[in-house]
């Protein structure tokens, strides 16, 4: 192993054995190499004379640019979009990202978490997590109603094993009892699972409330006292998009972070839905840890680790969406352009929630419940979702998701509040022709 990865497994081990002992065998293998990265930073600081180590060029001390492009970029200097960003991001652009966390989940103040680490969206710090602390065989636990990549990324990948159990209760709420029975299950003899939690959720549109918080967080708590060791995920992707007042607006990392020496919490969100910029890629990966020992050191050694999985994969993330995100979050007009979005989707939300009292669509499925993000769910009754989905295209020129066996997903955030209406009608005839 090299010397510089047993360096941050002893940091590791000396203050968490237990974060060391979740790691994969190629998360203990990780570092950040001191090569040409680390002289360059170097350089950056002293060579004040000449600077011959960076891998790009330079023109009249600055980036050297074609001016076609340059002259798109309005308000934006050269060194702020053609250089390599840092391999863990663009540290003003980390730092505000955290202030954001802390504003938007109070509970985080007077916790201790990482920095986040940029990544390239969801999907690379999803594979990110795989890489640190999934090994073949690794149980991840996950609700049956789960976005189909994490398949793809901890089972395709990593060969890690999913296991399920129900999303809702016989109440229509998230099913606490059965994710309870799943981690018990799960991690009898003290084993290590990787628990996946996602809300406001991909697929469903459901997002928890205060209780089942409470309930979930103190699930894991106890798990973790009892000497399991935890690996808990949140994708955050769909944050902010809450529609019911009684709702945890919070992170669940605000009520997990620093709770338990076996209870590591990675949080993954970014600008990608929060900022609406899908195609600038600009995520964000931050750890929480919890133990007796310098928990800073730990972070630092993670964070080293997450940076040579990237180091050693994309090299780092886009600089220029970067610098696009951090300048929204530094402009006085953010939080009122977000906000007035997010009402729009709400406004959505709440106009499909209504058009689906209408007792005729009893008949054709059942509606599960949702109050967040982008999507809703329903259980068709006596047809296929695949076959429903074919029928439309086809028939009416619609298209919805099929989820698997009765279910289809139906994407209300690119419907126009004037088009629900219209879009429901035409997949109950859709139903009711197959039916037929």
């Amino acid at each position: 192993m090299n010397p510089l990865a047993e360096q941050l497994n002893d940091q590791i081990k000396k203050n968490n054995p237990h974060v060391f002992e979740m790691l994969s065998p190629f998360g203990k293998r990780l570092f950040f190499p001191k090569g040409i990265l680390s002289q360059s930073a170097e350089a950056k600081e002293k060579a004040h004379r000449f600077n011959a180590t960076i891998g790009i060029a330079l023109e009249n001390g600055e980036a050297m640019h074609l001016a076609c492009i340059q002259d798109m970029l309005k308000g934006i200097r050269p060194d702020d979009a053609f250089p390599y960003a840092p391999a863990a991001g663009k540290l003003a652009l980390r730092e505000k990202w955290k202030e954001k966390q802390i504003a938007e989940s109070p509970s985080l103040e007077d916790k201790t978490i990482g920095r986040p680490i940029a990544t390239n969206a969801l999907t690379h710090g999803l594979t990110l997590v795989g890489d640190l602390f999934v090994e073949p065989g690794d149980t991840i636990l996950l609700p049956d109603k789960f976005w189909g990549n994490y398949r793809l990324i901890l089972e395709v990948r990593k060969q890690g094993r999913i296991v399920t159990y129900p999303f809702y209760s016989a109440s229509g709420g998230f099913d606490v009892q059965a994710f309870e029975k799943g981690i018990e299950e799960q991690t009898a003899g003290g084993k290590k699972l990787i628990v996946l939690l996602n809300f406001p959720n991909n697929p469903t549109g459901y997002s928890i409330n205060k209780a089942e918080a409470d309930a979930i967080s103190g699930v894991l708590i106890e798990a973790a006292r009892k000497g399991a060791r935890l690996v808990v995920v949140l994708d955050e992707a769909y944050y902010g998009l809450f529609y019911a007042d009684d709702l945890f607006r919070e992170s669940l990392l605000g009520k997990l972070a620093n709770q338990d020496e076996r209870l590591l919490v990675v949080k993954l969100d970014g600008a990608t839905k929060e900022e609406f910029v899908w195609g600038f890629r600009v995520g964000f990966l931050t750890f929480g840890i919890g133990g007796a020992g310098d928990q800073q050191a730990v972070y630092e050694a993670l964070e080293k680790k997450t940076m040579g999985a990237i180091r050693g994969s994309i090299s780092n993330s886009p600089h220029l969406p970067q610098t696009l995100v951090l300048k929204a979050l530094e402009s006085p007009d953010f939080r009122k352009q977000q906000a007035e979005k997010f009402a729009l989707l709400e406004g959505r939300a709440r106009k499909v929630m209504q058009v689906l009292e209408n007792p005729k669509y009893e008949e054709a499925w059942t509606v599960y419940p949702f109050n967040a993000g982008y999507f809703m769910c329903m259980a068709l009754k006596g047809v296929e979702g695949e076959t429903l989905r074919k029928h439309l295209l086809d028939t009416y020129g619609v298209g919805l998701i099929a989820a698997g066996g009765n279910d289809v997903r139906v994407a209300f955030s690119c419907i126009e509040e004037e088009n629900v209406v219209e879009l429901f009608e035409l997949i109950y005839k859709g139903v009711m022709d197959l039916k037929s």
